[in-house]
């Protein structure tokens, strides 16, 4: 079977959520079935690492497909072609983007719909074509696979999709997340934090990622801190900025308090970020919309609890082993920091069954999923 797969994702030391899914799962699709060709189709140069064994066939098409006229250009005419001179039997897209003039078999991963829920928080262009094409992808898909029940939910509803043609493939978390010593664990705090405990934010910043109602929380916790005479934890926020962080700025910038406690440490490596992860006092992801939230599982692994958003996919994950905030309730997320400052009894409690409840996920549970359903499609199809 020659099957194709858009691997737009796979940046070298650039890989966030969708680049993460394609890297775990597409590793262990390659090397876990060698009698079968892959033929991974970039949109620019890709790096030797992602190229997994000799079954890997690469191909860059051209344009670049970083802006939704490109993103039509890509799909609608170049992958067209290509998916006909290779010959490929069907085409996987972990970004689910789709090709609707190829009649080619297509699966989709759709990671969440938070475009359609909240169309302001990306650029009005970007908007648009995602309102646009995602329902026809939809429609178009032989199949669709998504990360969390909450998100298939959605699917169905958003775009009157029959359930059956949804399966949900959970993401992963990497092994290098795991719990570490006392000793390493000050070692962390003493490179980063100043010795002092501290939360900790992981993700791209944009506005869905609500670190703006994050950091105003965050003052009023220091706030709190300081008129009960209490020593205040700081913040840690790890990622790149995105888009949508002006209202974030300004409020970071117009508070001394919040300068002194908060660090911006942009992307991290993965060694770096798990030593960073697993020394966190509380992880912190209170985003109001979201598919799945890795970062969550990762610091799970690690024994580390979580405060995070009620009513998305990320206490779907986390079950009991989160404190729940309302994520549009600044008063709600500084209640809940105070909280995981002052009760360790708690805390250990929570960590316990944050290492229990991360065990129900792996990568390789993801990639047996999305192999079953390529062979199930495949088998339909008639495809050997």
């Amino acid at each position: 079977m020659r099957i194709a797969i858009n691997t737009r994702f796979l940046l070298h030391g650039q890989l966030e959520g969708i680049g993460t899914f394609s890297h775990e799962v597409l590793q262990r699709l390659v090397l876990q079935h060698p009698e079968h060709q892959f033929i991974f189709l970039f949109d620019r140069p890709w790096h030797p690492s992602f190229i997994y064994a000799q079954n890997v066939e690469p191909h860059r098409i051209f344009p670049p497909a970083r802006h939704p006229f490109l993103f039509v250009w890509w799909f609608e005419f170049s992958l067209p072609r290509i998916l006909k001179k290779t010959k490929a039997d069907l085409f996987f897209s972990p970004d689910a983007y789709l090709s609707l003039r190829s009649p080619v078999p297509q699966i989709p991963v759709f990671h969440d719909l938070a475009f359609e829920h909240y169309p302001g928080d990306v650029p009005l262009l970007a908007s648009k074509h995602y309102r646009y094409f995602f329902p026809r992808y939809a429609q178009k898909a032989a199949r669709i696979l998504t990360v969390s029940q909450f998100s298939k939910n959605d699917i169905m509803e958003t775009y009157g999709i029959d359930p059956l043609k949804i399966e949900v493939v959970y993401n992963g978390a990497n092994e290098a997340y795991k719990p570490l010593s006392q000793a390493a664990i000050q070692a962390v705090k003493d490179e980063f934090s100043g010795g002092s405990d501290y939360f900790l934010y992981v993700g791209a910043l944009h506005q869905r990622k609500n670190i703006t109602r994050l950091l105003k929380a965050f003052l009023l916790y220091l706030q709190r801190c300081e008129a009960a005479g209490k020593q205040a934890l700081k913040l840690l926020i790890v990622g790149r900025k995105a888009w949508g962080n002006s209202e974030m700025e300004a409020v970071y910038e117009q508070h001394a308090e919040l300068q002194n406690a908060v660090s911006f440490t942009g992307r991290l490596p993965l060694q770096q970020l798990c030593r960073l992860m697993a020394s966190a006092w509380y992880h912190v992801n209170v985003s109001y919309f979201e598919g799945f939230g890795i970062p969550i599982l990762e610091s799970m692994k690690c024994g580390v609890p979580v405060i995070t958003s009620k009513n998305t996919p990320m206490v779907e994950v986390a079950t009991d082993a989160a404190l729940q905030v309302d994520p549009f309730e600044v008063e709600s997320i500084a209640s809940a920091l105070w909280r995981a400052t002052t009760d360790h009894k708690q805390r250990d409690s929570l960590a316990g069954k944050s290492l229990t409840r991360a065990a129900d996920f792996s990568w390789d549970k993801t990639a047996n999923l999305v192999w079953k359903n390529i062979l199930e499609l495949a088998d339909n199809k008639g495809i050997k």
